[in-house]
Formats: structure tokens, sequence, C-alpha cells
């Protein structure tokens, strides 16, 4: 079955770090690149960082810039977000997302959605 499959998340007391993993199964992640989204309940769904599948580019939003880094494992067939100086508002349900187009995850519209895993930062 084809899937992607998040993992990581838990709670953290803010400052802390957490790294979350997706993992794919039933397709090569080399060929595809790779969002991080999240949504808080009552928010809507935002785009946290994306890398590509070609020349490893990635992209952060504003909020994470300087905390969060993304990264791929094509050995591993998984893609990670290391997320460091974490907030409470960083507290979410985090989903990966996988397209064959990189335009098209950082526009927030990849295709293939994994089930999420739940980042929560507080004292």
């Amino acid at each position: 079955q084809v899937q992607l499959v998040e993992s990581g998340g838990g709670l953290v007391q803010p400052g802390g770090s957490l790294r979350l993993s997706c993992a794919a199964s039933g397709f090569n992640l080399r060929y595809y690149s790779i969002g991080w989204f999240r949504q808080a309940p009552g928010k809507e769904r935002e785009g946290v960082s994306c890398i590509s599948s070609s020349d490893g580019s990635t992209y952060y939003s504003d909020s994470v810039k300087g905390r969060f880094t993304i990264s791929r494992d094509n050995a591993k067939n998984t893609v990670y977000l290391q997320m460091n100086s974490l907030k409470p508002e960083d507290t979410a349900v985090y989903y990966c997302a996988a397209d064959l187009l990189f335009a098209v995850v950082v526009g927030g519209n990849p295709i293939w959605w994994g089930q999420g895993t739940q980042v929560t930062v507080s004292s």
C-alpha cells in the first residue's frame, strides 16, 4: 500500500527539540518533493517547510526559519523535520505530504498526505 507515515511527535517543554520522521511505503521518495504542514484546533492548515526531489532546495515559513530544518535520507526513504527552540505556538498536528512538483508542495496542494503526528509544546 502506498502511504506516508509520520512519527516522532510528543510533549516537549518550550525551548526543547523534537525530530519528526516521514517514512514512505510503496513508493520511492527520491522522486518526490516533500512538505511539512501543521494544523492546530480551530485554525487553518499552514505550510511549515518543504524540500525538493531534485536539487534539495528548501522552503521555510517565516515562523520557523532558523529553528526548523528539513532533510531527507533517500537510503531510508524518509524525510525529517528537526524542530529546535520549540514554542507553545508550534503546538499542532504535523503532516507530511508529497508531490512530484516542488511548486505544488510550496503552494500547499500536494497530492499525497500522511496521517499526522501530534506535537505539544507546554510547560
